[in-house]
C-alpha cells in the first residue's frame, strides 16, 4: 500500500558555518566590478544568487534600487517583468536578464490587448496596476502599486474616480479589505501563492503552535484570514524582527527563507507547505542559475529592449508610484 502521508516540514535556520563563495560566484563578483555592472536580486532567487547580489530586496525596493542606481549594467535577477521595469526606469543603460524565459504566471494573466479592450469599454476606470505586469500594462495603467505599498497607492487615488485593480484579484481583495475602497478586479492569480490552502497552516500550528502565521497578499482569503500577519516580503523581514517569537510560520516562495534566516540568524523558519510538497518554488523565479547568470555578465546578454515610445508611457505610472510612496 502506497502512503499518502505528506512530506514533512521544512525548518531553515542560519548555519553556523561561514558560508565559502564557489569559484563561479566568486568570478560573478570580479566581473561585476570589472564591468561596473550592479545585480539585483528578488527574495526568491536561489540562495547562491543571493549570496553574490548587490541588493536583495521586493519589486518596491529593487524598483528604488533601479531608479537610484549609477552603475553602467543592471544585472537584473527576477523575472521578466522586473527586468524591464528596470529598463523602463533607466533607458540609457543595459539591462540584463539570465534567462529571457524566466516570466510570471501573474502577468501572463492580463494580456495587455485585452486590458487596452477593456479600457476602450470603460474609459472612466482609474487603473492601478500591480507591478507583476509586462511593459505592455504598465503603458495602459495611472499608477503601478507593489504589494508593499498597494494600500498607500490606493489610498491616493481620487476618491471620485472608479478603480479596475490589474491583475492580481487576491492582492486587490486585502487591499479592499484594508482600505475600504470598492473596487474591480482583473481575474489574474499567482500560480504559485494560490497552492497555500486553509489545511496548509492547520498542519504547521499543529507542530509549532506558537508561532506566528506570515502570509503574502497573493494568498487566497481562506488563508489570509487565519494569518497573524499579512504582509510583503520586505515587511515580512522588519514584522519577524520585531516580533518576540522565535518561530515563524512564512506562507510565500521558498527563495524568502534565506533572506530571512540570512538577516535573522537567531530564529528559525517554517517553510508554509502545499499539498504536494514541503515548500513552494516558483518555477520561473529558478530558471536563473549560477552559470546563466555568469554567462550572462561574461557575453552581455540576454538584454532587455523596449522601444522608447513604450518606455515614455510606461515610466509615467512608476514615477507616480515612487512619488506617492514617499
Amino acid at each position: 500500500m502506497v502512503s499518502t502521508a505528506p512530506p514533512p516540514l521544512q525548518v531553515f535556520r542560519r548555519s553556523a558555518d561561514a558560508v565559502k563563495l564557489s569559484d563561479q560566484q566568486d568570478e560573478i563578483i570580479r566581473l561585476k566590478k570589472e564591468k561596473n555592472a550592479v545585480l539585483l536580486c528578488h527574495n526568491y532567487q536561489i540562495d547562491a544568487i543571493q549570496e553574490v547580489a548587490d541588493y536583495v530586496g521586493d519589486s518596491l525596493g529593487l524598483a528604488r534600487q533601479a531608479a537610484q542606481t549609477d552603475a553602467e549594467i543592471i544585472v537584473f535577477c527576477g523575472v521578466h517583468f522586473m527586468a524591464e521595469t528596470a529598463k523602463i526606469l533607466n533607458p540609457s543603460k543595459t539591462v540584463l536578464l539570465p534567462d529571457l524565459d524566466a516570466g510570471c504566471s501573474l502577468s501572463d494573466s492580463c494580456p495587455a490587448d485585452q486590458l487596452a479592450k477593456y479600457r476602450e469599454e470603460n474609459p472612466d476606470l482609474y487603473v492601478v496596476a500591480y507591478v507583476n505586469c509586462s511593459a505592455a500594462v504598465k503603458a495602459l495603467s495611472d499608477v503601478i502599486c507593489t504589494s508593499g505599498n498597494a494600500v498607500k497607492i490606493v489610498n491616493q487615488v481620487p476618491a471620485d474616480r472608479e478603480i479596475l485593480f490589474v491583475p492580481d484579484q487576491n492582492l486587490g481583495q486585502w487591499v479592499m479589505g484594508q482600505t475600504g475602497r470598492k473596487m474591480r478586479l482583473w481575474p489574474g492569480s499567482c500560480y504559485a501563492h494560490v497552492l497555500f490552502t486553509k489545511e496548509s497552516i492547520e498542519r504547521c500550528r499543529l507542530e509549532f503552535p506558537d508561532a506566528p502565521v506570515v502570509a503574502h497578499p497573493e494568498c487566497i482569503q481562506s488563508v489570509r484570514d487565519l494569518a497573524d500577519e499579512v504582509c510583503s516580503t520586505e515587511k515580512m523581514v522588519s514584522y519577524c524582527q520585531s516580533h518576540e517569537s522565535d518561530t515563524f510560520i512564512i506562507l510565500t516562495e521558498s527563495g524568502m527563507m534565506h533572506r530571512l534566516t540570512r538577516e535573522l540568524p537567531h530564529k528559525q523558519f517554517v517553510a508554509g507547505p502545499t499539498g504536494h510538497c514541503a515548500c513552494n518554488d516558483c518555477r520561473y523565479m529558478k530558471m536563473n542559475t549560477l552559470p546563466k547568470l555568469l554567462n550572462c555578465l561574461k557575453e552581455g546578454s540576454p538584454e532587455i529592449t523596449l522601444t522608447e515610445d513604450l518606455i515614455e508611457r510606461a515610466k509615467l505610472p512608476i514615477e507616480r508610484m515612487l512619488k506617492w510612496s514617499v
